[in-house]
């Protein structure tokens, strides 16, 4: 693994001029960007400036069309899939429509893809390691409950649960508080801080939300037109005479 020469933290994600086109659209137009081990950076910018696309290409959904991209010391775009597919367990995806399956309980929703990957773990481990998480989450008492039968809020926690449950290194949260009212944003926060102090993870979260930006960023990292503009704490961000930052804060404050 790499060590960070400014905090002398290990390096989980370390990006390099990374560009990314969809025909004539010039997404990502070299980025740059390094995670350390045990941090929170949050990814903020407009819609359509490549934030959700700089995630999934991390995890491999997407390939880019130049620069590097090392995970984990490991460089994605050069994996095998076998390779590839054992990445992915260590680096959690949080969708920002939780993507849970109505027809499992909550129970079976989070076990699903514990008993995929990891076969040889008996019915009691999965069972301790399901029960695990969902009391991370604070979701214990709903374990026999469905999809249906949840708010908005306690989906997004299953979602992030059933994730948790591979035990990655990494989580990737798209939009985690989108479309949750403001006691369901709290939580979800909360939950996030949480998580990284109780499991150890290094977090990218993609957010449109300053206060979920504020409440849960070690680092926050503003994209404007496929690069990153300026990144540094809450406040070094936004202390900014640049007119699409100042109005990027305005539309969440005023």
């Amino acid at each position: 693994m790499e060590i960070n020469d400014t905090t002398g933290k290990e390096i989980v994600i370390d990006i390099k001029e990374l560009y990314k086109s969809f025909g004539d659209n010039h997404v990502l137009r070299g980025v740059n960007l390094e995670v350390d081990r045990g941090e929170n950076v949050v990814v903020l910018g407009r819609s359509g400036t490549g934030k959700s696309v700089l995630i999934k290409i991390i995890c491999g959904l997407l390939t880019q069309d130049e620069g590097s991209v090392i995970v984990l010391g490991e460089d994605v775009k050069n994996l095998r899939a076998r390779e590839l597919e054992a990445l992915r367990l260590k680096v959690g995806f949080s969708f920002q429509m939780s993507a849970l399956y109505d027809s499992m309980t909550v129970k079976e929703n989070i076990a699903f893809p514990l008993m995929r990957n990891f076969k040889h773990l008996t019915k009691a481990e999965v069972k301790k390691r399901v029960d695990e998480v969902l009391d991370a989450v604070s979701l214990i008492k709903s374990r026999d409950q469905y999809p249906a039968e949840l708010s908005g809020g306690q989906k997004k926690r299953i979602g992030i649960a059933r994730t948790l449950v591979l035990r990655p290194e990494i989580m990737l949260y798209d939009e985690p508080t989108a479309g949750l009212d403001p006691i369901s944003s709290i939580e979800i926060n909360s939950l996030i801080n949480s998580i990284k102090k109780e499991f150890g993870v290094s977090s990218i979260i993609i957010t449109h939300d300053l206060v979920c930006a504020k409440v849960t960023g070690d680092r926050l990292v503003m994209m404007f037109d496929g690069v990153v503009q300026k990144q540094g704490t809450f406040e070094q961000v936004f202390d900014s005479n640049d007119e699409r930052i100042k109005s990027f804060y305005e539309y969440n404050f005023t």
